[in-house]
């Protein structure tokens, strides 16, 4: 067998449709697009969702969904993101938005434990996680949890 020998399967590939080539085709004139009215024109149709100018279905419809106006967002600092901290430094919020690992809007710090870290710090965080907890104190630092 050779290359030029391949072939797809019969019937696997079929010739597209040639439409408004003579009325021979069975496609010709009007090239299947009937005889007159928006959707025989060259750019004619309308947008996806349109119902000719009744109330859409998607308008029609009744919404799902909650959204929680008291719900609390947390910026997310790993314990591996601390080990480029100064040995002994107290990590407080500013000092994470200097350090680049916390922007934007939030309403509290939350410390999680991914990563290892080998030097003593003072962490000044709104939540801590038991791993990371576990970690910093492990490394010989503190971790003071302000009420939120």
């Amino acid at each position: 067998m050779r290359l030029n020998d391949l072939a797809p399967a019969p019937g696997a590939r079929k010739d597209r449709k040639r439409v408004g080539r003579g009325v021979g085709s069975g496609w010709g004139k009007t090239a299947g697009r009937g005889s007159k009215g928006q959707n025989s024109r060259s750019g004619g149709g309308v947008r996806p969702g349109y119902e000719g100018g009744q109330m859409p279905i998607h308008r029609r419809l009744p919404k799902r969904g909650f959204t929680n106006v008291f719900k609390k967002i947390y910026a997310i600092v790993n314990v591996g993101d601390l080990t480029k901290m100064e040995s002994g430094s107290v990590i407080d919020e500013a000092a994470l938005v200097r350090a680049g690992l916390v922007k934007g809007r939030r309403d509290g710090i939350k410390l999680l434990g991914r990563g290892e870290i080998d030097i003593p710090l003072t962490v000044k965080v709104d939540l801590v996680s038991q791993s990371a907890r576990q970690k910093i104190e492990s490394a010989g630092g503190t971790i003071e949890v302000s009420s939120l």
